[in-house]
């Protein structure tokens, strides 16, 4: 007899029953063996859920950790039950890969675990659940004669899925009406015993081994009590028997403080005893907090590997200040680049801060200022070991070749393509990819990528990557991280700063498409707006010829022989498509657009389509008109194979197509500098999206035109986006409410307004009593480890209570809209149904509102007409006669709450059963332009915020100027150069109030040497006497050298602390390095003159 039998009671169980059995049976002959069988119970058992519940979406591979790591199987089973599973995982791992003993304790621990997760599933999906608990007894008398290894087969998922087919629609609803009355078993760390299992499977799993490297409670001398002595609950300790850090298990997070206080105490002891301070960390085998000695205390995915804490304390070791640090120009050598470099050293150095978020229009240099900032960081002892995320492989081996260019000493490996080569320095992947590494790479020490593997994270295009589903790897790994995007800083999400800890609208470092338009950097564009009539109005059956009214009947006329008065505009390029507008398009496009050789050749152009329907007949159109062009224009989109040969061949300028017709690959992410018309014949709702695409025209390209440089690009707007923008003030358009999201809100809002008086009847006080269960419902569902729902908790908190819901105001209304609704998770429902709740509950709203309800109104009687329509279902004929009081009677006319609620749950079932319309219609009636409009860019300058930036920019282009020429050769200033130096900066550039804005009292000639630095043969006059006459040592030239370099990338050396540091100190300190301090005091003289130059004669 075992713990797992009730599983045999339900065949449906069969697939995980008999290696739960075994893993209870072996135990007491192999524990290895019982932990293995452990993982592969819950193993099947997840696949079971899989296969049998439609709320669980496959992921995109079926290994355990990715099934079990989903947000819908995460909310299935609760943060608590999913710890547990987690535990099971890690056990399992240990005894069956890492060559780690477990322990009898452990193995106990995952057999009472799994159970718990199996009890679960029986309560969920079984049909006669009876409650029972663990017999810990049991595990004395299971032992089985059996053999204790025998491979038990893998469980298809694939097969299992196809075989549970049809039990799937009952078992999701029965898990769905008997989940709400389980009540989960809370984790209980109350006992020492069970929480060191958690905490010691943990040091397991990151490759700490008992007795060697991690000690239990050690005894340490020196605290402040009685005794003075204390037991540490950890300590972890590199080879040489020096303590790496302190590990204090804390019960609950109620006491974490005097955790903290102890760990202290212990950490303070330690360092007297061994000369370093070890690292803290707080843990109760779950959460878990790191105080590192130079951050603030901060929640980690795990504790560090003896890897992780050696490599942290050499890094600590070696680092040196970031504030004098001269960047390599063969890197980035444009002042923004330099300037973003230092934005992010200073944040890491003088601030002490772990993001930094970098904002770089496209075209703009990015990647060579990311490379530019690792180089400084490597060099400066700050970090070792680099990840490189990106959301696309071309992304990824795009990054990746521009490093091994730029640092060709660096080791670096693309995950994406090279599987042997994970020990790199600079590991480049997508997302997806880098998930799937985590737990799968290990070397000779166990898992490699562990939580303190990388000491720095770059994520590019932050702005999307960091909400996506692989989010949980900026938690997992603990390191500064840098976001990279090209979206203009206004346009980011609100989120996506408070991530990066800064202020709303205030990156790191901003350089957008505007400046560097104005620097020279990026090319400027015209846009061509034009609208057509069609797609701006609809197609209006009254404007037609005759012959196209015949032509319009029979083809939307329809089986009632209704005819629309109108094709609403949206129906253009969606479902209807009019090959008289595309070929207007096409024949501005072709007259208009940029062309090349002499004028005979389109020059290279992307339109944008709005799906892949409309791109196929854009491009059958372009086929009709131009027959003397074959390959001329091309479609390029996600159905297509091949497709980046295809973006390769666009990409060449002598290859055709000219023309690339796209459904969203070209938006983002391709480099084609050859780009001169862009065309958009789709609206584009997202303003950050609409400036990457324009982005795919604003790099430079010499040469293209018949040997001159590209200068503009043109933007041929058929569709009204720049209007659109225009009309809303350049502010981000607001992302539409999410279905689920919009119906908590009406509910919220209904409920709100029956807290009237007038709506206390017998029939109204249980409705809203219904509404507020469901939205309390939909409120406490929500995970509560997802770092969005912790943004909120406080809301989250307030309202999965229902007493919350009793006086409600406007200002809560306001509240959820914005801290609630985003959040809401989707029922199960089918989306038609959610869509006719959506529309029944808006209803209601502006009925109690006392609003005008005509076109929902008439929405409902068109569905329900619909519906109608297919009265020949037995669902529907069941609902007749309510159909018939909507359409043949003032029943609407009359109905209140109780009326509209009754149609909403009646109906919402059968809207599902309305025939779907024909895909689409191919038209070719004449359309008209009504009228285009040639505008110059409206690109937005922040003047003050680029003061500094702009003057650095004028002053580097502007080294020819005298003034300017004598501080870059170190020659003395006179009042005229003097006055030449104010009228560049206080007027030409900007004013004086903006300079001193920036600058405060720092003369004018000490801010131009730092930006245009000295002449290197300057530098070395400067010093001649030293250089060429002096007798100095091989010690000497090294330190003088330095200095040379120093002066020449920096202008001057004022703060002489910079000469305590590497390289200055690699051969000594200053007294060492000059005995005699004489010759020390007369080079100090000739800095001094360098740094007197820079200033009035």
């Amino acid at each position: 007899m075992t713990n797992f039998d009730f599983l045999k009671e339900e065949p449906k169980f069969d697939s995980f029953s008999d290696v739960a059995a075994s893993a209870e049976k072996v135990f007491s002959i192999d524990i290895e063996a019982s932990a293995i069988n452990c993982r592969r119970a819950m193993e099947f058992a997840v696949k079971w859920m899989y296969s049998v519940d439609s709320a669980l979406s496959m992921p995109y591979q079926d290994t355990l950790v990715s099934l079990m790591n989903t947000e819908s199987f995460r909310d299935i089973v609760g943060l608590d039950l999913w710890k547990r599973m987690d535990f099971i995982r890690r056990v399992g791992n240990n005894a069956a890969h890492n060559g780690h003993k477990v322990n009898a304790d452990q193995v106990h621990l995952s057999l009472e675990n799994l159970f718990i997760f199996l009890d679960f599933v029986t309560y969920c999906y079984g049909e006669h659940y009876e409650e029972r608990t663990y017999d810990a007894h049991l595990l004395d008398s299971a032992a089985s004669g059996e053999t204790v290894r025998a491979a038990v087969p893998d469980v298809d998922l694939k097969a299992l899925m196809a075989e549970n087919q049809a039990l799937k629609a009952e078992l999701t609803a029965r898990r769905q009406e008997q989940q709400e009355t389980y009540i989960p078993k809370p984790l209980d760390l109350s006992e020492y015993k069970t929480r060191k299992v958690y905490i010691d499977t943990m040091l397991m799993d990151a490759g700490w081994i008992e007795g060697q490297n991690w000690l239990n409670e050690v005894e340490i001398p020196g605290m402040p009590n009685k005794s003075e002595f204390g037991r540490a609950d950890y300590v972890l300790y590199d080879d040489a028997h020096c303590p790496l850090a302190v590990i204090e298990a804390k019960r609950t997070c109620v006491d974490v403080v005097k955790g903290r206080q102890q760990a202290k105490l212990y950490a303070d002891l330690l360092e007297k005893q061994c000369g370093r301070r070890p690292v803290v960390f707080l843990t109760n085998g779950f959460e878990t907090r790191i105080v590192d000695n130079r951050y603030p205390e901060r929640k980690v995915a795990a504790i560090y590997s003896k890897r992780d804490l050696e490599q942290w304390f050499n890094l600590q070791s070696m680092q040196t200040s970031l504030k004098n640090i001269l960047i390599d120009r063969n890197i980035a050598d444009r002042y923004y680049q330099t300037a973003a470099v230092k934005a992010v050293c200073d944040s890491f150095d003088q601030r002490n801060r772990r993001k930094a978020l970098l904002v770089m229009a496209t075209g703009s240099g990015k990647t060579r200022t990311i490379i530019a900032l690792c180089d400084i960081l490597l060099q400066h002892g700050w970090v070792k070991n680099i990840l490189f995320l990106a959301d696309r492989n071309s992304l990824v081996t795009q990054a990746k070749r521009s490093f091994v260019n730029l640092l060709p000493t660096l080791s670096v490996t693309n995950l994406c393509e090279e599987k042997d080569k994970y020990n790199a320095h600079c590991v480049f992947s997508t997302y997806q990819t880098m998930m799937n590494c985590i737990d799968a790479v290990k070397d000779e020490q166990g898992k490699l990528f562990t939580c303190g593997h990388f000491d720095l994270l770059i994520c590019d295009e932050a702005h999307r990557s960091i909400y996506n589903k692989y989010q949980d790897i900026f938690h997992y790994f603990d390191a500064p991280l840098v976001g990279l995007t090209a979206t203009p800083k206004d346009e980011i999400d609100k989120n996506t700063y408070e991530i990066f800890e800064l202020e709303q609208g205030v990156p790191t470092y901003g350089y957008e498409l505007a400046q560097a338009v104005k620097d020279g950097y990026l090319v400027d564009f015209l846009s061509v707006e034009t609208k057509l009539k069609f797609i701006e109005q609809g197609i209006c059956y009254d404007d037609l010829s005759e012959e196209e009214k015949e032509v319009y009947e029979a083809t939307f006329t329809d089986e009632d022989g209704k005819t629309p008065e109108r094709i609403d505009p949206s129906a253009l390029n969606e479902r209807v498509f009019n090959e008289d507008s595309i070929r207007r398009v096409l024949h501005i496009l072709m007259r208009d657009g940029i062309h090349i050789d002499y004028g005979e050749k389109l020059g290279k152009t992307i339109i944008f389509a709005k799906n892949h329907k409309h791109a196929e007949k854009i491009l059958e159109v372009f086929g009709k008109e131009y027959p003397n062009l074959p390959g001329y224009a091309k479609v390029i989109d996600n159905y297509m194979t091949y497709a980046q040969s295809a973006i390769d061949e666009f990409s060449e300028q002598q290859k055709l197509p000219q023309i690339a017709i796209s459904v969203d690959m070209l938006d983002t992410g391709i480099d084609v500098p050859e780009v001169l018309n862009l065309v958009f014949f789709k609206k584009v709702m997202s303003k950050a999206k609409f400036w990457q695409m324009i982005g795919r025209g604003t790099r430079l390209c010499e040469g293209l035109l018949d040997g001159k440089n590209k200068e503009k690009f043109y933007i041929f707007d058929f569709c009204g986006n720049f209007e659109f923008f225009r009309i809303n003030k350049g502010k981000p358009t607001a992302n539409q409410m999410a279905l689920q999201g919009a119906i908590f809100n009406l509910e919220f809002n209904i409920s709100y307004k029956l807290q009237d008086m007038a709506y206390q009847t017998d029939e109204l006080i249980p409705y809203r009593e219904q509404l507020v269960d469901h939205m309390a419902g939909k409120v406490q569902e929500l995970n509560r480890d997802n770092f969005a729902v912790r943004q909120h908790l406080k809301y989250v908190d307030t309202y999965s209570d229902k007493s919350n819901y009793q006086t409600l105001t406007y200002e809560d209304t306001q509240a959820i809209r914005e801290e609630l609704v985003p959040l809401v998770m989707p029922d199960e429902d089918a989306a038609s149904a959610l869509r006719f709740d959506a529309l029944m509950y808006g209803i209601e709203l502006a009925y109690l509102a006392g609003k005008s309800y005509k076109r929902a109104k008439s929405d409902l009687t068109k569905k329900v007409a619909a519906i109608a329509g297919v009265a020949n279902i037995p669902e529907i004929m069941a609902k007749l006669e309510l159909m018939r009081k909507i359409l043949h009677t003032e029943y609407l006319e009359e109905a209140g709450i109780n009326e509209f609620e009754h149609i909403r749950e009646e109906l919402r079932g059968l809207i599902k059963y309305i025939p779907k319309q024909k895909l689409h219609y191919d038209t070719n009636f004449s359309d008209d332009v009504l009228s285009s409009e040639w505008n110059e860019s409206d690109l937005d300058n922040d003047d003050l915020k680029n003061y500094k930036a702009k003057a650095e920019y004028y002053i580097r282009k502007h080294q020819d100027n005298i003034a300017i020429a004598k501080l870059k050769n170190n020659k003395v200033l006179t009042q005229t150069d003097i006055k030449t130096l104010e009228k560049i900066l206080w007027n030409d550039v900007g004013t004086k109030e903006q300079y001193e804005a920036e600058c405060g009292a720092k003369p004018l000639g000490e801010f131009v040497r730092e930006i245009v630095g000295l002449d290197m043969n300057a530098a070395k006059e400067a010093f001649s006497e030293y250089l060429n006459g002096a007798d100095l040592d091989s010690r000497q030239i090294y330190f003088l050298n330095q200095i040379v370099e120093y002066v020449v990338q920096n202008g001057l050396m004022k703060d002489l602390s910079v000469l305590q540091e590497t390289p200055f100190t690699d051969n000594g300190s200053i007294v060492e390095i000059f005995p005699d301090l004489n010759i020390w005091q007369s080079i100090r003289k000739v800095i001094d003159k360098i740094n007197d130059n820079a200033m009035i004669a």
